[in-house]
């Protein structure tokens, strides 16, 4: 339990930090699973979703361009397939 005021604060924002992270990556990877079981559909709703988590760092930007990229191999892939 803080016992400063500081700390208290902190605590706080702590808190408002952890919960506004969890939601961002939860919409986030809810976006991912849906591009990857229909590609064209939901892969640029994913792309918004990664970079924007990116940009408010709950996740690192490297993990936002692997998570890209992999959604656009399996969109170019399902459109080979669809050839």
């Amino acid at each position: 339990m803080p016992h400063s005021k500081q700390a208290k604060k902190r605590m706080r924002q702590s808190e408002e930090r952890r919960v506004r992270n969890k939601n961002a990556r939860t919409r986030m990877k809810s976006s991912i699973k849906r591009a990857l079981v229909d590609p064209k559909a939901g892969m640029v709703d994913a792309m918004k979703r990664i970079d924007k988590a990116a940009k408010g760092r709950a996740i690192h930007k490297n993990a936002a361009s692997r998570y890209k990229s992999r959604i656009a191999r399996a969109a170019n892939r399902a459109a080979a397939a669809s050839k």
